[in-house]
């Protein structure tokens, strides 16, 4: 039996893609999987009794090293932000390419505190910053500086001790540029870099609470017991930064969601279902419910979706054990049908992503496709002809084409750059002032603009001499035509509507990153946790690979 890959036109809904959950090909996943068999050093930790000072971490595998060099910082309550006009963290940090000598550490020490103002080498791959859970952290120091361990019914309800509010890679800020490291195999995938700095941060937390507790108290105090420390992840703050990165990167998008796609179409096409792997499914079901109940929010939104995904999984549940027959030929198939007719996207898309779980040899070859040779695809074929473009219009757009958008509410926002941060942002194009700096983010209009171009010219005109007088769309004639070879290559949304939910597309790209418990503090901006329920560094040449699904109740 052959499964068709789920429409593009459905799947790149921004709804549909703002209810993605990670899975086993989420980045920080497959990093993890990739990396368990390096060797782990706490290389320096000269921290004073209060927790500020330097610490360098290390992954080293054969000839290669990757440091992570941390700066913990004294600031004041009052200097503390997560947004990214702050100018002080509680600490900084830096990957480094091999192992930093005293000399470089003091260059590092002048610089990574500052951040974007600070100067860095080609020898730095990544830069990041995060702040305190203050209330969460101070709790943990006291408790541990008194021989006793925190509540874990309050730290359930945050899930981490820092969080990051950005992390920075491929040359940005003098940081190394991608091509330096692009060839090497064991940063092939996605992210890598930046999802070893994430979790390397999370081992520095840890153990700078033990640190401050035993210098508070050295007779009495005790270390963060490892199943706690296991359930702690790292928080991470993310606004509007992030959004135009799956608009700006057409064929890694695809890459990424195609790579879903066909999983769940090869397990979709077993034929017979293992017992073993059936339990190994429920398990992972019953595991999560604990972590989704204890998911916090103060958004009523994403309050309202927890609610439906509770009600969906117990719907799920009951026909688990009442009526699906693992037994029957095609079984995973049927289930995802049932799914699909009886569930909200939400759910369906969580159970898309526990449908992976036992499914190694299926999920693991994939993970190698989630990279894009981005330059390769994004020449122009000028030979190609009116018609042709309007065909991929009409296929691959036909959404899109039928917005009106003489409509006000279908034009309502607009994205430009921020002067002081460089950073993206999304403002009311009748109500505020700026849009003749608009940056080319609005593809649905964009496309729409080019097919009523093209409808008065000759089907058999080439696009080299359309583009003569039509160079101001030359950027969505290059992505149609990367469509007919990618096809989830373009969100199917109006990006800049009245009904626009920015955070749905922040939560596609952060799903794929492997983050959990999305708590939106607006629209535009919301916060995560990664790594909840990893292992441990010391603990990573033999895991459990399913680890996400832990919890700390």
């Amino acid at each position: 039996m052959e499964v068709k890959l789920r429409d593009p036109k459905v799947i790149m809904k921004l709804s549909k893609l703002g209810s993605f959950h990670q899975s086993k090909l989420s980045f920080l996943r497959s990093f993890l999987k990739e990396f368990k068999d390096w060797d782990y050093t706490r290389e320096l930790f000269n921290l004073d009794d209060n927790g500020f000072g330097i610490a360098v971490y290390s992954f080293k595998k054969n000839n290669r090293t990757y440091s992570l060099v941390c700066f913990a910082n004294e600031i004041k309550d009052a200097e503390r932000s997560d947004r990214v006009i702050a100018t002080k963290w509680d600490a900084a940090f830096t990957l480094y390419d091999g192992v930093p000598t005293k000399k470089d550490l003091e260059r590092l020490s002048e610089n990574v505190p500052k951040q974007e103002v600070g100067r860095l080498s080609y020898k730095e791959l990544t830069l990041s910053r995060a702040n305190k859970s203050v209330r969460i952290f101070n709790h943990v120091v006291e408790n541990l500086s008194k021989g006793m361990q925190p509540d874990k019914e309050i730290l359930s309800k945050v899930g981490y001790l820092y969080r990051t509010t950005a992390v920075y890679g491929s040359g940005k800020f003098g940081l190394a540029d991608r091509f330096r490291i692009k060839n090497r195999k064991e940063i092939y995938g996605p992210f890598r870099l930046e999802m070893m700095l994430v979790y390397l941060v999370r081992e520095f937390t840890f153990d700078q609470v033990n640190h401050i507790a035993k210098s508070r108290n050295p007779r009495v105090a005790v270390k963060l017991n490892k199943d706690i420390c296991r359930n702690l992840g790292i928080g991470n703050s993310t606004g509007l930064g992030m959004a135009p990165f799956i608009v700006n990167h057409p064929t890694l998008l695809n890459n990424w969601i195609l790579s879903r796609e066909t999983a769940l179409k090869k397990i979709r096409e077993i034929k017979v279902i293992k017992k073993s792997e059936f339990e190994l499914f429920k398990t992972c079901i019953k595991k999560s419910i604990k972590n989704v109940t204890s998911w916090n929010t103060e958004s009523e939104f994403q309050k309202n979706k927890i609610r439906q995904l509770l009600s969906d999984l117990n719907k799920f549940t009951y026909y688990l054990e009442n009526e699906f027959k693992f037994e029957k030929n095609f079984s995973f198939n049927d289930m995802y049908i049932w799914v699909e007719k009886n569930l909200e996207d939400e759910c369906i898309e969580y159970i898309v992503s526990l449908m992976m779980e036992p499914y190694d040899n299926i999920v693991d070859p994939l993970t190698s496709t989630m990279s894009s040779d981005e330059e390769k695809y994004f020449s122009i074929p000028t030979e190609r002809s009116v018609l042709d473009l309007r065909n991929i219009l009409e296929e691959n757009y036909s959404n899109i084409i039928k917005i009106d958008f003489s409509q006000k509410k279908n034009n309502q926002n607009f994205w430009f750059i921020s002067k002081n941060k460089e950073e993206p942002r999304l403002a009311d194009r009748f109500s505020e002032n700026g849009s003749e700096l608009e940056q080319p983010l609005a593809i649905a209009r964009d496309i729409k603009k080019l097919y009523q171009r093209i409808s008065n010219q000759k089907n058999s005109l080439k696009i080299e001499k359309f583009l003569i007088d039509n160079n101001d769309l030359r950027h969505v004639v290059r992505r149609a035509f990367i469509t007919e070879k990618f096809p989830y290559a373009e969100i199917q949304d109006n990006t800049i509507g009245y009904n626009l939910m920015p955070i749905d597309m922040l939560r596609l790209k952060l799903s794929f990153f492997g983050a959990i418990k999305f708590d939106p503090r607006s629209t535009k901006w919301l916060r995560i946790c990664m790594f909840q329920g990893a292992p441990l560094a010391n603990d990573l040449k033999s895991f459990d690979d399913h680890w996400v699904y832990n919890s700390l109740n």
